[in-house]
């Protein structure tokens, strides 16, 4: 008798122990990762990097006849001898342009795949929310300091025509680009107060961690560094910093009854990170020379 009940007191606890570490575990699962959501973040933004330098103004420089010399995180040279200002206006809008390409495209995927995968669904969110912040952001920058890709490309028009226009499109853009994002992640968060709170669980890593990317892979180019300050800093930090308070907008609309969808970790997600940032700073950082 006094086995059995020793057998059954043991089994009891393993089952209570077993439930109650079940427990744990789903608890976990409900949980966002931060860690993860870094390394989506990670992701996100060197993808845009790559379509705004790479593609946008190294798809450009050769289609148009110029010849690439070097592309890295903050910049993309090409050789324009041989080809006419209007195509070099031309390169130098590119960027921005596959931008809102990529934005597009981005969205579209976004509304197709749902919140089904969260990890996913996130990831396309925030990549939609770079590309059109970002590409805004030049119109912005380029109207008030004079610099920059869209100074380029309005290189020789009358400035008290083109920087204003340029700066105010810029600016209305991006607070209507930002509201829309906001409304775009409610799905994933929800839209009462708490919707809010997760958003910023959501926005606020994901910018530190962009901007920490693009900056200290600018380190690293050769050029000097301005180029962390026109281009890096300019780019994530300032180009993205509305992801800093877009997510005041989340909270209202008709989704205030949606269940908030939470990121789980994900080893795959954090080893891609790992291995784009080791690329993207170690190779993308001190420039690839074509020459």
């Amino acid at each position: 008798m006094f086995f059995l009940i020793a057998g059954l007191r043991s089994s009891l606890s393993k089952i209570i122990a077993l439930v109650t570490s079940s427990g744990v575990d789903a608890r976990a699962r409900q949980r966002t990762d931060v860690v993860t959501v870094v390394s989506i973040a990670v992701l996100a933004y060197a993808l845009a990097n790559i379509f705004h330098e790479a593609i946008g103004h190294g798809g450009a420089c050769i289609v148009l006849g110029g010849k690439p010399l070097a592309l890295s995180s903050v910049h993309f040279e090409c050789g324009e001898e041989s080809i006419s200002a209007a195509a070099r206006r031309l390169v130098a809008a590119a960027g921005t342009v596959v931008n809102f390409l990529a934005a597009g495209i981005s969205l579209i995927a976004m509304r197709i795949a749902g919140v089904r995968r969260p990890r996913l669904a996130y990831f396309l969110w925030l990549f939609t929310t770079i590309n059109l912040l970002m590409g805004v952001g030049y119109f912005l920058f380029s109207g008030i300091g004079k610099i920059g890709d869209w100074a380029s490309v309005c290189e020789g028009m009358p400035p008290l025509l083109w920087r204003p226009g340029l700066a105010l499109t810029g600016g209305i853009l991006y607070y209507i680009f930002a509201r829309a994002a906001a409304r775009w992640l409610r799905p994933l968060v929800g839209s009462d107060e708490a919707g809010v709170k997760r958003a910023r669980g959501l926005a606020v890593p994901s910018y530190i961690a962009g901007g920490a990317l693009y900056c200290i892979s600018g380190l690293f180019n050769p050029l000097g560094p301005i180029l962390i300050g026109i281009s890096a800093a300019a780019a994530s930090l300032g180009g993205t910093s509305g992801l800093l308070w877009l997510t005041q907008f989340v909270r209202g609309g008709q989704d205030a009854s949606i269940n908030p969808v939470p990121i789980s970790r994900s080893v795959g997600w954090i080893v891609a990170a790992l291995i784009v940032a080791i690329v993207f700073i170690g190779v993308l950082g001190p420039s690839i020379r074509f020459k």
